[in-house]
C-alpha cells in the first residue's frame, strides 16, 4: 500500500508530504485548488511521460517519492530479474525532473529504466479515472476481468511460455521453408558453382604461395646469374675470396707471436672464413637448385590464371574468400539435402506446441465462462443497486484461432432498460451508467486483486443523492480489501473515509501554493458540510454532515 507521497517544485506545489492509510482515504477541494496536480505527480512514479513545463522554479528539479508498504506482496523475484535492491518490508520510488526536460528514476535509490519502472508500479497502484471508463468497451480489458475473478495466473503464465514458444517455432518453420524454396530455386546454380570451385582443388594459402613461386621462376636466369657471381667471388677457382681470407689469417697467426697489437684477430678471421664457407655452400645449394624450367612457370602462372579467373567472377580478391564461398555453397546444398526431413520434423513440433497450447486455452476458456456466470451474479445486484434497476448482463463467447490471449473472443453485453436488446456498452451505456459500471467492477474483482492499492479519480461525476451514498459504501466495502484512495466531490462519498485530506490553494504576494491537510473527525464534518451547503457552514450542515458520518455502514 501508498504509506507516503512527497512532492516537490512540481506545478503549484512548493513542498507537501502526504501520509496514507489502510481503509478508504478521501481527498477533497475546491475545483482547481490542484487534486488533478498531486494525481499528476503520483502519474510520473508511475512511468508516465515528465514534462518540463510542469516544473516549478525552472532554477531547481522537481522530485516526486513515494514509499511503499510491500511486505504482504511477492515481488523479490521482479526486483532479481530486474538487479534491484530489495528490502522485504519498503519500497521507495522517486522520480527527478531536471530544469532540461530530462527525467531519472530510481527504485531504492538505484537508477532504473522508465519501462522497468511502469512494470513495477503496475503491481503496486491502479488509477481508475473517468477515461478509464473506455477500457471496458476493449475485449482485452473484459478478458482480464474474467482472468481476476478466476484467479488462474499460473495456467495464464503457462499458456504464455507455451504460445511463445508455439510462435517462436511457426517464425523459425517459416524461415526454414523460405529458405528451402529459395535454395531449390537456386539449386542448379549452386551445384554448378561448387563443383566448378571443387574441381580447381583450392588450398588456403595457395595464391600466395603461387604468387612467390611466380616471381622465382619468371626472374630464375638473372637470380642464377647473380648467385654465380657471390659463389665466383668466394670461392672461385682463381683467387678468391676464402683464399685471401686463408692468407690473412696465417699471417695475422704469424705476426701474433710477436706483435701483441694483434692478439686474437687471426681468430676473428678464422671464425669469418667459417661463416663465408657456410654462406659460399648454401648459396651453391640454393643456385644448383633454383629452376628455371619455362614449363613449370607456365604451368604456376596457368594455375594462378585459373584462380584469378574465379575471384573475379566471385567478386573475391583471395583462395580464402573462394574457399568460404565453396563451403557456404556446400552448406546451402546440404541444407536442401535433409530440408524437408527438417521440415517436417519442426511440423510435428509445431503441431505439439499447438495442441498443448490450445488443450491448456480451453481449460482456462471453461474457467473464463464459469467465472463470467460468477461475474453477472455479483455485478447485476450490485449495478441493481446503484439505481441501474433494469440492468440485463451477458457475456458472449467466440471460440477463436488460439492468441495470445488464449482461445476466447467476449463481448460484455448489457441492457439498461425492459425489453431492450443486449448490446456492446458503447452502443447502449450513457457514460454516467458506464462509470457507475466501473466501480461495479471494480468492487467485484477487489477482493481477488493482488493490487495493493486503486485510487479512483472522480469517478462519481454526475450522480448525487442516494445513488451518491451507495457509491460511497461500494467504495467502503472496497477499501476492507484493499487500500483506496478517492478524489471526490460528493458529500455522501467523502462521508466513508476512514481519513480524509483537503486540498487547498493559498495566495501570497508573488505566487499562489498548493497545500494539502489532513482533516482531524470535527474538521472532517465541517469540510463534509462545506460540500453539502457551499461556503456558508451553519448548524444545520452540520447536522446533515454528521447524520452522513454515522449513516456510514
Amino acid at each position: 500500500m501508498l504509506k507516503r507521497l512527497s512532492i516537490s517544485n512540481y506545478a503549484l506545489i512548493d513542498q507537501i508530504e502526504i501520509l496514507f492509510d489502510q481503509g478508504l482515504t478521501i481527498i477533497t477541494g475546491e475545483t482547481g485548488a490542484g487534486k488533478s496536480i498531486i494525481l499528476g505527480a503520483l502519474s510520473l512514479i508511475l512511468g508516465e511521460r515528465a514534462d518540463s513545463s510542469s516544473i516549478r522554479n525552472k532554477e531547481r528539479k522537481t522530485v516526486v517519492e513515494a514509499v511503499f508498504d510491500i511486505k504482504d506482496y511477492n515481488l523479490k523475484s521482479f526486483f532479481q530479474e530486474n538487479d534491484i535492491d530489495y528490502y522485504e518490508d519498503e519500497l521507495i520510488a522517486r522520480r527527478e525532473i531536471n530544469p532540461n526536460g530530462r527525467s531519472r528514476a530510481f527504485v531504492n535509490d538505484g537508477v532504473v529504466g522508465l519501462a522497468t519502472l511502469k512494470e513495477l508500479m503496475t503491481r503496486l497502484v491502479d488509477i481508475h479515472s473517468q477515461h478509464s471508463n473506455m477500457l471496458l468497451s476493449r475485449p482485452s480489458f473484459q478478458l482480464s476481468i474474467l482472468d481476476n475473478i478466476a484467479g488462474h495466473y499460473d495456467d495464464l503464465n503457462s499458456y504464455s511460455d507455451i504460445y511463445n514458444n508455439y510462435r517462436d517455432t511457426e517464425r523459425k518453420l517459416n524461415e526454414l521453408r523460405d529458405n528451402y524454396d529459395r535454395n531449390r530455386s537456386e539449386e542448379d546454380y549452386l551445384r554448378f558453382q561448387l563443383n566448378q570451385l571443387q574441381e580447381t582443388n583450392l588450398k588456403f594459402g595457395e595464391d600466395e604461395e603461387l604468387e612467390q613461386q611466380q616471381r622465382r621462376l619468371a626472374n630464375a636466369t638473372s637470380l642464377k646469374e647473380d648467385l654465380w657471381k657471390v659463389i665466383n667471388i668466394l670461392n672461385g677457382e682463381e683467387q678468391s675470396l676464402l683464399d685471401q681470407l686463408q692468407d690473412v689469417h696465417h699471417s695475422l697467426a704469424a705476426a701474433e707471436e710477436n706483435l701483441e697489437e694483434v692478439a686474437g684477430m687471426s681468430e676473428r678471421v678464422a671464425n669469418s672464413l667459417i661463416d663465408l664457407k657456410d654462406i659460399a655452400q648454401s648459396i651453391s645449394s640454393i643456385e644448383e637448385n633454383l629452376n628455371n624450367d619455362p614449363a613449370v612457370l607456365q604451368q604456376v602462372e596457368d594455375r594462378l590464371n585459373a584462380i584469378y579467373s574465379l575471384e573475379r567472377k566471385h567478386n573475391v580478391k583471395t583462395v580464402n574468400e573462394l574457399m568460404e564461398l565453396q563451403a557456404q555453397y556446400q552448406e546451402r546444398l546440404e541444407a536442401i539435402d535433409c530440408s524437408e526431413e527438417r521440415i517436417n520434423a519442426m511440423q510435428q513440433q509445431l503441431d505439439d506446441q499447438r495442441n498443448e497450447a490450445l488443450k491448456l486455452a480451453q481449460v482456462i476458456s471453461e474457467r473464463r465462462k464459469k467465472a463470467a456466470t460468477e461475474f453477472s451474479t455479483k455485478l447485476i445486484p450490485l449495478a441493481q443497486n446503484l439505481g441501474m434497476k433494469n440492468l440485463q448482463f451477458h457475456v458472449d463467447f467466440k471460440n477463436v484461432e488460439i492468441n495470445a490471449s488464449g482461445c476466447d473472443n467476449v463481448d460484455f453485453l448489457f441492457a439498461f432498460n425492459k425489453n431492450q436488446a443486449l448490446m456492446p456498452v458503447k452502443e447502449t451505456a450513457s457514460g454516467g451508467e458506464i462509470s457507475r459500471l466501473m466501480l461495479c467492477i471494480k468492487s467485484v474483482i477487489a477482493q481477488s486483486m493482488s493490487l495493493p492499492t486503486i485510487i479512483f479519480d472522480e469517478v462519481d461525476t454526475g450522480v448525487s443523492g442516494e445513488i451518491a451514498h451507495k457509491i460511497g459504501d461500494m467504495m467502503g466495502d472496497i477499501a476492507h480489501h484493499i487500500q483506496v484512495v478517492a478524489i471526490t466531490h460528493l458529500p455522501q462519498v467523502a462521508a466513508h473515509s476512514n481519513s480524509h485530506l483537503r486540498v487547498f490553494k493559498t495566495d501570497t504576494a508573488t505566487q499562489t501554493v498548493t497545500s494539502v491537510e489532513r482533516l482531524n473527525d470535527e474538521e472532517h464534518v465541517t469540510e463534509i458540510a462545506r460540500m453539502l451547503s457551499g461556503s456558508e457552514v451553519n448548524q444545520a450542515a452540520l447536522d446533515n454532515a454528521r447524520a452522513l458520518i454515522n449513516d456510514k455502514p
